[in-house]
């Protein structure tokens, strides 16, 4: 059974949510919260294993709530609700470690598989949102001057496993790329994100547009 938190400060938001994902037997919602407090609350007292964050809430908004509970080294994965007019927002919710994030309007269906897809750990990219926030927020300052020391402790094999990585490939496809099995590539994907400290793909496909190893426009 998959534990989930809603928090969203409107309440008829989080009633839609609880009677749709409560109506999966393999779903289930332990807690609602209104602000990003009541959500820290609720994540601590219920443990749940993903928390469905909205970012504008009264108070204490879903960014901080969402930086504060992963700090903390919870292992709840944070899955970010929102629209289309709150990049910057969202680019810090990655960098703080969340899993993905989802538009408000999406259908039914794909609620839940984003909410089962994070829950076993894997990460997930809306595609037309993810372009919106690299191209927004990578040329802000332009890339930057050379590859961040940490990537030096990568083999070569893996940095091209991790580069890969940052374009958004599939295990299927970086095997099929570089001619490897997907067994192979799935541990050089596991030994990347160690070496990086990364938490997940999310975060190495962030990492890869800052340090300028994948630049917006090149192809996926």
């Amino acid at each position: 059974m998959i534990r989930v938190l809603v928090a969203d400060d409107q309440a008829m938001v989080r009633e839609g949510l609880r009677m749709i994902l409560d109506a999966q037997p393999d779903l289930e919602v332990v807690a609602e919260a209104g602000d990003g407090q009541a959500a820290l609350r609720a994540a601590a007292e219920h443990r749940p294993d993903v928390v469905l964050m909205d970012i504008r809430m009264p108070g204490m908004d879903g960014l901080q709530a969402t930086e504060r509970l992963l700090s903390a080294g919870s292992s709840s994965r944070v899955l970010v609700l929102t629209t289309f007019g709150q990049d910057e927002y969202l680019y810090r919710a990655l960098r703080a470690g969340a899993s993905g994030f989802l538009l408000k309007d999406s259908p039914r269906a794909q609620l839940l598989h984003a909410v089962r897809t994070v829950a076993e750990g894997s990460a997930l990219l809306d595609p037309a949102l993810t372009a919106r926030l690299i191209e927004d927020w990578v040329r802000r300052p332009p890339p930057g001057a050379g590859l961040p020391p940490a990537l030096g402790r990568l083999t070569p094999r893996e940095l091209e496993v991790f580069t890969a990585l940052a374009r958004g490939r599939s295990n299927a496809e970086i095997a099929a790329e570089l001619v490897l099995s997907e067994t192979t590539v799935k541990t050089h994907v596991a030994h990347v994100l160690a070496k990086l400290d990364l938490r997940d793909r999310v975060q190495a496909v962030v990492l890869g547009y800052e340090c300028g190893l994948v630049r917006p426009g090149e192809p996926g």
